[in-house]
């Protein structure tokens, strides 16, 4: 399988790229935020270029280790014909950035270009306040050779947008993804809108083409639509060329230069990359790849932790934010940001789990109540009773009481089931109400039983 990408994200502006229509068009009424300029009337002339969209796909192409190309950058005119495109033409850069790279996969070039509008073919009907809003267009090589790579990719490059600030993430993702077998023509499959759908429209074409092949039928060379409710793919068009396009340099626009300086004040400002950022806590922290990935999976997680080791051992911090905060992140379907959880928090919770004044059980049940909690870690702990670890002689204590109370359990131990003694445990704990330490409650009820 070869299987190369082209991803279509909106960038993160507060007008469109040739106009000053506003680019929140969900939130407006249908047909509102546009202008004959949106809507290519007789007579409208593009306004220049926005700036700021060029500066975000600029920071994006160097977040993804692309070269800048410094000759004049002008926009071409793509033409086909769609009634969500008023000019029948779209506005597309040429390269911006060239030669890029992310988890191993080419990055061929990277442009910028303005979004169509919405055409809903079932109702007949176009929605304009997306037409004119700044896309990046980031084209990959044909290096993905399966589609978990494919979804692996896909989620990193998102990740990237989201830390760069530049873009608006997974939401407004569109995706054209090209994919051949064994050297046989190439299909396209138009408009995928999730990584998701990029994976499940990959697996049905991937069986599809090799069904073809084995019953000696040629591939044909097409674009063709992903149906997410049925999960297939059915044949649209026959694939284009560039040449169908017939691209041609916009005379309405301006040619422009990307300075050194712009380059230089864009290096200085944007976010490290988080490819990077998991390179520099394995080297920095000590820590292992895959606890690298998990605490840069979000920004705010990454800059919590990074405070969070000014205080607390970074191997112990890593395993206990990795582990028990995704948990519980996971469990509420939460984003780090959305919990509240501050680092100051989380430094207060992992140093009473340090110096013991918690166990590790407790320590589970406080991490559960601490997302949009106003309570600090100490405080859910006193409400909860948790506070402070039992005496040796209240553990001892303990013991012996489940051992007396579960003759049964310490029968099935003795004849060989070591399974019963996690049953003791919790009867230990119950009774200590979670503050007996697990490693030393098994320690002595293996000694009281035996």
């Amino acid at each position: 399988m070869m299987c190369g990408l082209e991803i279509h994200v909106q960038l993160e502006t507060e007008s469109k790229l040739f106009c000053d229509c506003p680019t929140n068009y969900q939130d407006a009424p249908i047909n509102t935020n546009i202008c004959p300029v949106c809507l290519n009337q007789p007579g409208a002339k593009p306004h220049p270029t926005n700036e700021k969209a060029l500066e975000n796909a600029l920071m994006i192409a160097l977040m993804l280790n692309c070269e800048i190309d410094q000759d004049v950058i002008y926009f071409m005119r793509k033409h086909y014909d769609y009634p969500d495109l008023p000019s029948g033409y779209q506005r597309t850069s040429v390269p911006i950035g060239i030669n890029g790279e992310l988890n191993g996969i080419r990055i061929r070039e990277i442009h910028a270009e303005e979004d169509p509008g919405q055409f809903k073919p079932d109702r007949g009907t176009v929605n304009f306040n997306r037409s004119g809003i700044p896309l990046v267009e980031i084209v990959t090589e044909p290096d993905i050779k399966s589609p978990e790579e494919a979804r692996n990719f896909l989620k990193e490059l998102i990740r990237v947008l989201q830390y760069s600030g530049a873009a608006r993430g997974e939401g407004t993702m569109r995706a054209d993804v090209n994919i051949s077998i064994n050297g046989g023509n190439r299909v396209e499959m138009k408009n995928i809108n999730s990584i998701k759908g990029a994976y499940k429209s990959l697996n049905f074409e991937l069986i599809r083409q090799k069904n073809l092949v084995k019953r000696g039928v040629e591939v044909k060379q097409e674009t063709r639509a992903y149906l997410e409710s049925q999960m297939i793919t059915v044949g649209m068009r026959m694939k284009e060329d560039a040449d169908d396009y017939r691209f041609i340099t916009d005379p309405d626009l301006p040619p422009m230069k990307i300075s050194d300086e712009t380059i230089q004040r864009i290096l200085d400002t944007m976010p490290e990359a988080p490819h990077n950022k998991v390179k520099r806590f394995v080297e920095e922290y000590g820590i292992d790849e895959e606890s690298a990935k998990v605490l840069t999976s979000e920004l705010d997680l990454a800059i919590a932790y990074e405070e969070v080791v000014k205080e607390v051992d970074a191997k112990f911090a890593a395993k206990v934010m990795r582990d028990e905060l995704k948990r519980v992140l996971s469990y509420n379907k939460m984003d780090f940001t959305d919990s509240k959880i501050t680092s100051d928090d989380l430094i207060e919770f992992l140093k009473m789990l340090e110096d013991k004044e918690i166990t590790a059980k407790a320590g589970h049940k406080i991490i559960e109540q601490m997302p949009n909690n106003d309570k600090s870690p100490k405080e859910i702990a006193e409400e909860l009773g948790l506070l402070g670890v039992v005496k040796d002689d209240e553990v001892l204590a303990a013991v012996k009481q489940a051992i007396e109370e579960n003759p049964k359990a310490v029968d099935d131990y003795l004849g060989g089931q070591k399974a019963s003694l996690n049953f003791l445990v919790g009867q230990v704990m119950r009774l200590t109400r979670g503050k007996a330490d697990p490693g030393e409650t098994v320690k002595l009820l293996k000694e009281n039983i035996e």
